[in-house]
């Protein structure tokens, strides 16, 4: 398996910045693609500053798309676009850990907006899809249908395989680590997608989650054990 750092020297994205990432893997290609720390959106005046991945998955390719978390200062103004299509036998991992202000300065994401799409197709027929345009000052932070006072949201997507009982069983059970008592975790599945979702206040509980997912997701799936990338201990 091919792990690949996406590098951003500035450290930060800031205002009017446009990042854009696209992959395409041709028939029996593997990678995984991470990030070496948090992504770090900062304040703006005024100006977006976005981000558009696109992945092209031909055949029987695997991409998997686990980068660390996003951590939106307050003020900042973001949107993040995530496009993948898959060939009749490619599968899909992929994860996106928010942290909506800096809990570790005591900074709350009071003002600013973030606005997300992501579209997973296979040979043109969309198997999943998710929208959502949220603002600082909607209320959505403390609303019990929102973030309910809670601080970070995580959304990890494994999709090209349909997900048997038994898979779905071990992936409820699995976790490493000591569990918040207060964060909400759950799993669903639909047609082709794996759908896992967390909402707490620790981006490293949702980190732990996430790889204890992998690990059991990954060899039932891929047939390969989740050998975590050096990067992530560093």
């Amino acid at each position: 398996m091919c792990h690949v750092a996406i590098l951003h020297p500035p450290g930060g994205i800031a205002a009017g910045d446009r990042l854009s990432v696209e992959a395409a893997l041709t028939p029996g290609a593997r990678a995984l693609l991470t990030t070496p720390g948090a992504s770090k959106w900062y304040r703006s005046a005024g100006a977006l500053a976005e981000q558009q991945l696109k992945f092209c998955l031909h055949g029987d390719t695997v991409l998997e798309w686990l980068p660390r978390e996003t951590i939106l200062f307050d003020g900042s103004r973001v949107a993040m676009n995530l496009d993948v299509s898959l060939g009749p036998a490619a599968k899909f991992f992929g994860w996106e850990i928010l942290c909506f202000g800096r809990a570790a300065y005591g900074e709350k994401w009071h003002s600013g907006s973030v606005a997300f799409h992501t579209h997973i197709s296979t040979e043109g027929s969309l198997i999943w899809a998710e929208s959502a345009n949220l603002n600082a000052d909607s209320g959505f932070l403390e609303s019990a249908v929102g973030l309910a006072g809670c601080t970070v949201s995580g959304t990890f997507l494994a999709a090209g395989f349909s997900t048997e009982p038994g898979l779905l069983a071990a992936c409820r059970t699995a976790y490493d680590g000591d569990a918040e008592h207060d964060a909400q975790r759950g799993i669903t599945v639909v047609p082709r997608v794996l759908v896992a979702r967390y909402l707490g206040r620790s981006s490293e509980h949702a980190f732990r989650w996430f790889r204890s997912l992998w690990s059991v997701l990954r060899p039932a799936v891929l047939g390969t054990e989740a050998h975590a990338p050096r990067l992530w201990a560093t």
